[in-house]
């Protein structure tokens, strides 16, 4: 089982418009973020996770052009906006995509998106969306899911599992709940958002990740949805041998 990192960055991406790199070197092109996005897969089934508003480069940056199923994990823009994007995922599998999210989240995004879900005069249904469940069945990957507290709305919290191997996804949370913790453990890789050094009320900061890294003891763990403040290679050069900031196009194998 893979995971490929798509966007690894936050909402505004990295650069900010208007040329603005914070603290990220702009000659080191791992500090190029587009927005939050992630791909698992195994040889047979293909999962991605949020449709992000750089969806279309990111898809292609992959060379890949169909999914067995999309989970988003919350409604913000960030997460969702790229939606449309399916319609060519459509094309390429000759039948509506299929997607899923926690409950709260899939009512939103139905009434958001409603003609994608369910097509309008001359255009047609691109994309199904049902209730993800704490367990299912994708293919050869049995994802878990777990609520976790973001702000004022919850996000999707993720386990795949292969061949006795897992894989954790945690992005866009602000408390680390009892359930997150059980789903977290006994990790091959753990992808976690890092937002920034200093603490936000609705994401987690660098220092409460690595806590979490040294209670949970993942084999790997990989740092995303981070901000213009959070230099790679400044990053690199201080984390531990196991953990590693991560970046659009980076592939771990569990």
């Amino acid at each position: 089982m893979k995971i490929r990192i798509l966007g690894s960055g936050t909402s505004s991406g990295v650069p900010r418009i208007g040329n603005d790199w914070g603290a990220c070197d702009p000659a080191e092109p791992r500090n190029r973020r587009s927005r939050a996005s992630m791909l698992v897969s195994t040889e047979t089934t293909r999962i991605l996770i949020d449709t992000s508003p750089d969806m279309r480069e990111q898809l292609l940056a992959a060379e890949v052009d169909t999914v067995d199923a999309v989970i988003w994990t919350h409604d913000h823009a960030d997460h969702c906006h790229g939606i449309d994007d399916l319609r060519q995922v459509f094309h390429a599998l000759g039948r509506p995509v299929r997607g899923l999210a926690r409950p709260e989240t899939c009512r939103r995004i139905s009434e958001r998106f409603d003609y994608v879900f369910a097509g309008r005069p001359g255009y047609r249904q691109t994309a199904t969306i049902d209730i993800l469940p704490n367990e299912i069945r994708i293919g050869d990957i049995t994802v878990r899911s777990v609520d976790q507290p973001h702000g004022t709305i919850y996000s999707a919290g993720l386990r795949f599992e292969h061949g006795g191997k897992a894989i954790g996804y945690a992005t866009d949370f602000n408390e680390m709940t009892r359930d997150m913790q059980f789903l977290y453990q006994d990790l091959r890789i753990w992808i976690v958002d890092a937002l920034r050094r200093r603490p936000h009320p609705t994401h987690p900061h660098l220092d409460q990740v690595l806590e979490w890294v040294r209670d949970f003891r993942p084999i790997r763990a990989a740092l995303m949805h981070m901000d213009n403040s959070m230099d790679y290679r400044s990053l690199r050069a201080e984390l531990p041998a196991h953990v590693e900031p991560g970046y659009d196009g980076l592939e771990l194998t569990a």
